[in-house]
Protein backbone atom coordinates (compact mmCIF):
# COMPACT_ATOMS: atom_id res chain seq x y z
CA UNK A 1 0.00 0.00 0.00
CA UNK A 2 0.60 3.32 -0.83
CA UNK A 3 -0.28 6.60 0.87
CA UNK A 4 0.02 10.49 0.34
CA UNK A 5 -0.77 12.24 3.75
CA UNK A 6 -1.83 15.63 4.16
CA UNK A 7 -1.93 17.82 7.22
CA UNK A 8 -4.92 19.43 6.85
CA UNK A 9 -6.65 22.52 8.52
CA UNK A 10 -9.79 21.37 6.17
CA UNK A 11 -10.68 19.00 3.26
CA UNK A 12 -13.42 17.72 1.64
CA UNK A 13 -14.31 15.51 -1.77
CA UNK A 14 -16.71 16.12 -4.32
CA UNK A 15 -18.34 14.29 -6.56
CA UNK A 16 -20.86 14.66 -9.02
CA UNK A 17 -21.05 18.54 -7.71
CA UNK A 18 -22.47 17.10 -4.16
CA UNK A 19 -19.48 16.46 -1.25
CA UNK A 20 -19.47 13.37 -0.39
CA UNK A 21 -16.85 13.58 3.08
CA UNK A 22 -15.66 16.44 4.80
CA UNK A 23 -13.47 16.83 7.30
CA UNK A 24 -12.17 19.73 9.59
CA UNK A 25 -8.37 18.99 11.30
CA UNK A 26 -6.69 16.33 10.32
CA UNK A 27 -5.05 14.27 7.82
CA UNK A 28 -6.02 13.73 3.78
CA UNK A 29 -5.18 10.29 3.24
CA UNK A 30 -4.49 9.75 -0.54
CA UNK A 31 -4.63 5.65 -0.67
CA UNK A 32 -3.00 3.00 -3.61
CA UNK A 33 -3.35 -0.88 -3.34
CA UNK A 34 -0.59 -3.33 -4.86
CA UNK A 35 -2.06 -6.16 -6.08
CA UNK A 36 0.13 -7.42 -3.56
CA UNK A 37 -1.13 -5.89 -0.30
CA UNK A 38 -2.71 -8.45 2.29
CA UNK A 39 -3.55 -8.21 6.38
CA UNK A 40 -0.01 -7.17 7.25
CA UNK A 41 0.41 -4.03 4.47
CA UNK A 42 -3.29 -2.91 6.39
CA UNK A 43 -2.25 -2.90 9.82
CA UNK A 44 1.09 -1.61 8.63
CA UNK A 45 -0.69 1.65 7.17
CA UNK A 46 -3.64 1.77 9.54
CA UNK A 47 -1.07 1.85 12.67
CA UNK A 48 1.45 4.20 11.22
CA UNK A 49 -1.20 6.94 9.48
CA UNK A 50 -3.38 7.19 13.18
CA UNK A 51 -0.18 7.13 15.17
CA UNK A 52 2.70 9.38 12.83
CA UNK A 53 3.15 12.46 15.15
CA UNK A 54 2.73 15.45 12.56
CA UNK A 55 1.14 17.89 14.54
CA UNK A 56 3.22 20.09 16.84
CA UNK A 57 2.56 20.77 20.79
CA UNK A 58 3.29 23.53 22.42
CA UNK A 59 6.51 24.04 22.04
CA UNK A 60 6.20 23.63 18.23
CA UNK A 61 7.73 20.55 17.74
CA UNK A 62 6.12 17.82 15.92
CA UNK A 63 5.26 15.83 18.57
CA UNK A 64 1.37 14.98 18.62
CA UNK A 65 -0.48 12.38 16.45
CA UNK A 66 -4.00 12.70 15.01
CA UNK A 67 -5.07 10.41 18.12
CA UNK A 68 -3.55 13.05 20.74
CA UNK A 69 -5.43 16.15 18.73
CA UNK A 70 -8.61 14.43 18.05
CA UNK A 71 -8.21 14.73 14.41
CA UNK A 72 -10.61 13.41 11.44
CA UNK A 73 -9.42 11.49 8.31
CA UNK A 74 -10.77 12.08 4.83
CA UNK A 75 -9.62 9.02 3.12
CA UNK A 76 -9.51 8.84 -0.80
CA UNK A 77 -8.78 6.18 -3.09
CA UNK A 78 -6.10 6.58 -5.54
CA UNK A 79 -4.68 3.89 -7.91
CA UNK A 80 -2.74 6.09 -9.71
CA UNK A 81 -0.33 6.64 -6.56
CA UNK A 82 0.78 3.16 -8.10
CA UNK A 83 2.31 4.59 -11.32
CA UNK A 84 5.44 3.46 -12.57
CA UNK A 85 7.14 6.55 -14.24
CA UNK A 86 10.34 5.37 -14.75
CA UNK A 87 10.34 4.24 -18.40
CA UNK A 88 8.87 6.34 -21.25
CA UNK A 89 5.95 8.84 -21.20
CA UNK A 90 2.77 6.90 -19.96
CA UNK A 91 2.86 5.48 -16.54
CA UNK A 92 2.24 2.00 -16.14
CA UNK A 93 -0.17 0.77 -13.31
CA UNK A 94 0.52 -2.99 -13.31
CA UNK A 95 1.28 -3.54 -9.77
CA UNK A 96 -2.13 -1.72 -8.83
CA UNK A 97 -4.48 -4.25 -7.48
CA UNK A 98 -7.82 -4.90 -9.71
CA UNK A 99 -10.91 -2.84 -8.58
CA UNK A 100 -12.78 -5.33 -6.38
CA UNK A 101 -9.47 -6.08 -4.45
CA UNK A 102 -8.09 -2.90 -4.00
CA UNK A 103 -11.96 -1.79 -3.35
CA UNK A 104 -11.96 -4.40 -0.59
CA UNK A 105 -8.83 -3.39 1.28
CA UNK A 106 -9.57 0.34 1.07
CA UNK A 107 -12.83 -0.35 2.69
CA UNK A 108 -10.80 -2.69 5.77
CA UNK A 109 -8.37 0.24 5.89
CA UNK A 110 -11.28 2.66 6.80
CA UNK A 111 -13.02 0.40 8.90
CA UNK A 112 -10.07 -0.29 11.26
CA UNK A 113 -9.29 4.01 11.09
CA UNK A 114 -12.94 3.89 12.82
CA UNK A 115 -12.05 0.85 15.22
CA UNK A 116 -9.22 3.12 16.61
CA UNK A 117 -11.62 5.48 17.62
CA UNK A 118 -11.22 8.12 14.92
CA UNK A 119 -13.92 10.17 12.47
CA UNK A 120 -13.20 8.95 8.97
CA UNK A 121 -14.79 10.24 5.87
CA UNK A 122 -14.14 8.89 2.08
CA UNK A 123 -14.35 9.97 -1.28
CA UNK A 124 -16.64 6.87 -3.31
CA UNK A 125 -14.30 4.41 -4.86
CA UNK A 126 -13.60 4.64 -8.73
CA UNK A 127 -15.59 8.05 -8.95
CA UNK A 128 -14.17 10.71 -10.98
CA UNK A 129 -13.80 13.24 -7.85
CA UNK A 130 -12.40 16.40 -6.70
CA UNK A 131 -10.66 16.95 -3.95
CA UNK A 132 -9.80 20.09 -2.05
CA UNK A 133 -8.13 21.21 0.79
CA UNK A 134 -6.38 23.27 3.18
CA UNK A 135 -2.58 22.17 3.60
CA UNK A 136 -1.19 23.09 7.19
CA UNK A 137 2.04 23.56 7.13
CA UNK A 138 2.35 22.56 4.68
CA UNK A 139 2.89 19.26 5.93
CA UNK A 140 3.16 15.87 3.36
CA UNK A 141 4.20 12.91 4.08
CA UNK A 142 4.75 9.50 1.91
CA UNK A 143 4.43 6.30 3.25
CA UNK A 144 4.57 2.59 1.55
CA UNK A 145 3.99 -0.58 3.70
CA UNK A 146 6.68 -2.15 1.40
CA UNK A 147 9.29 0.32 2.68
CA UNK A 148 10.43 1.11 -1.13
CA UNK A 149 10.92 4.90 0.04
Amino acid sequence: MRAVIQRVSEASVTVDNSIVGKIDKGFLVLLGVEEQDDEKDLEYMVDKITNLRIFEDENEKMNLSLKDIGGELLVVSQFTLLGDCRKGRRPSFSTAARPERANALYMMFVDRCRQEGLQVETGVFQAHMEVRLCNDGPVTMLIDSKKTF
